[in-house]
């Protein structure tokens, strides 16, 4: 089952809930860009020790500068992610930003026709279709 990118998403679900919640929390009395920061900590102690554990670090110079390039723009991305979700978690409430935060969703399925070629069928962009009007009532209504 660990094998199943099904299990990996779920499992990225279930934690990408618990992070609003508990950032909601945690940005009451403090600002949301040095939650940021703390949270970003947080996450590079541990993601370097699961690396270093496992035995999957590799030299820096074995990284191609495309996968350079690619990984630097997304960690960018990311930081700006975070740093805009923080904000809205500071200023809203978690049950309404947290479905504009998930029409990332929405904006992957175009991008990804758009930028990398990919296809979906007339079921699938119903489905977009769906998760944006469920994202936009949950939040606005």
């Amino acid at each position: 089952m660990t094998q199943s990118w099904i299990f990996w998403a779920v499992l990225s679900a279930a934690f990408a809930a618990l992070t609003a919640i508990f950032a909601k929390i945690g940005v009451v009395g403090i600002n949301s860009d040095l939650a940021t920061l703390i949270r970003t900590g947080v996450i590079i102690f541990i993601i370097s020790a699961i690396v270093v554990a496992t035995g999957q670090w590799q030299p820096f110079s074995s990284i191609s500068g495309k996968t350079w390039l690619f990984l630097c723009l997304s960690g960018a991305a990311t930081g700006a992610s975070w740093l805009a979700y923080f904000r809205a978690l500071k200023i809203g409430d978690a049950a309404r930003v947290a479905p504009i935060d998930k029409l990332s969703i929405v904006l992957v399925a175009v991008f990804g026709v758009v930028f990398l070629g990919e296809k979906l069928n007339l079921m699938n962009w119903l489905g977009v279709s769906l998760i944006a009007g469920g994202a936009l009532l949950l939040a606005l209504f």
